[in-house]
């Protein structure tokens, strides 16, 4: 993945959180999910861990933690057809969730648009309808962003690892940014927004694409035009996990 320019820093840990991003406004006609505006910490079932991680610690409330440091994390997001304008290219595939490598015709849609969708695995189209994809059931329409096992993607709550790393339902958060590329830090807003996210695996990477300490994030639909420019298309590297 692309990483973004530098920012200023990132919170240090135990640092009050500042107010995330304002959520962006859905386009006309169409419904577009929450984004860049982590949702609040829902209850889910903590998994089981399988990193190596830090001694189990237990914080002044009583809750045990389980810390884990030298991750990368990258996000990914939902492409929106009308930010992009590449030459028209037809997508066949199925018409509903429910079937792989169908050959029905899905319609006509940018080119760039369509590879924004091969790499992230879903896409918003100008129609209202997610255009998604997966390696083992190549695209599908639907009413909604999904993970490769047909579970609803929610921002700054799914993320992906490899299963014989994090299993499903594992939980956690992230609680160090870590730097960038060139080792610059996260600009603080990034950075804010997804330490605030109450993230559970719900997705597992295309095979060969993850690794033993790779985690990719969901923070919904992209917010405009050349999105992989932006402060939000980042790559966390040595960032650290905790485990709620």
């Amino acid at each position: 993945m692309l990483t973004a320019g530098c920012g200023s820093a990132s919170p240090e840990e135990g640092a009050p959180l500042t107010s995330p991003p304002a959520v962006i406004s859905a386009p006309p006609s169409m419904s577009v999910p929450p984004v860049l505006s982590p949702p609040a910490k829902p209850v889910w079932s903590l998994g089981p861990w399988t990193a190596t991680t830090r001694p189990t610690t237990t914080t002044a409330g009583g809750d045990s933690k389980r810390v884990s440091e030298g991750w990368e994390i990258t996000v990914y997001y939902t492409a929106v057809e009308k930010f992009h304008d590449g030459d028209p290219t037809d997508v066949t595939g199925c018409l509903k969730l429910d079937c792989a490598n169908g050959d029905d015709e899905l319609g006509t849609y940018p080119d760039d648009f369509v590879q924004a969708v091969q790499d992230e695995g879903t896409g918003l189209t100008t129609a209202g309808k997610y255009l998604n994809w997966s390696y083992d059931i190549g695209y599908w329409l639907d009413s909604a962003p999904r993970s490769a096992d047909g579970r609803r993607l929610e921002p700054f709550v799914s993320a992906a690892a490899d299963p014989g790393v994090l299993p499903h339902g594992t939980r956690f958060t992230i609680t160090g940014c870590g730097h960038q590329d060139d080792n610059s830090p996260l600009p603080a807003t990034t950075c804010t927004a997804l330490r605030r996210g109450s993230w559970l695996i719900t997705d597992e990477f295309t095979p060969g694409l993850g690794g033993n300490r790779h985690i990719d994030a969901y923070i919904g639909p992209e917010t405009g035009p050349d999105f992989t420019d932006s402060d939000w298309y980042v790559t966390l590297h040595d960032a650290r996990l905790t485990m709620n």
